[in-house]
């Protein structure tokens, strides 16, 4: 079996998950086991990688057509006009 680096039982993965997550954050890789069986790794996310998730979704956002009809407050009002509330 390969080295698993930080291994912690699921168990004590949720009593001290924020623990577990500054680890990954340092750096550290930290395998989770459940019955004594590898079942999932986390890994940190490398700094330059983080911004990749949502580049361009300004543009992307700004591209959108902006919809001008009634407010949710003037569909809600007239919703309950007509049914008489």
């Amino acid at each position: 079996m390969p080295e698993l680096g930080l291994t912690f039982p699921v168990r004590v993965a949720k009593a001290k998950l924020s623990a577990l997550l500054e680890l990954v954050a340092s750096g550290q890789d930290v395998v989770i086991t459940s019955d004594g069986e590898p079942k999932a790794r986390l890994v940190g996310i490398k700094q330059r990688e983080r911004g990749k998730v949502f580049r361009g979704m300004g543009d992307y956002l700004m591209s959108q057509p902006v919809h001008v009809g009634p407010t949710a407050d003037e569909v809600i009002r007239e919703d309950r006009d007509a049914r008489g509330w």
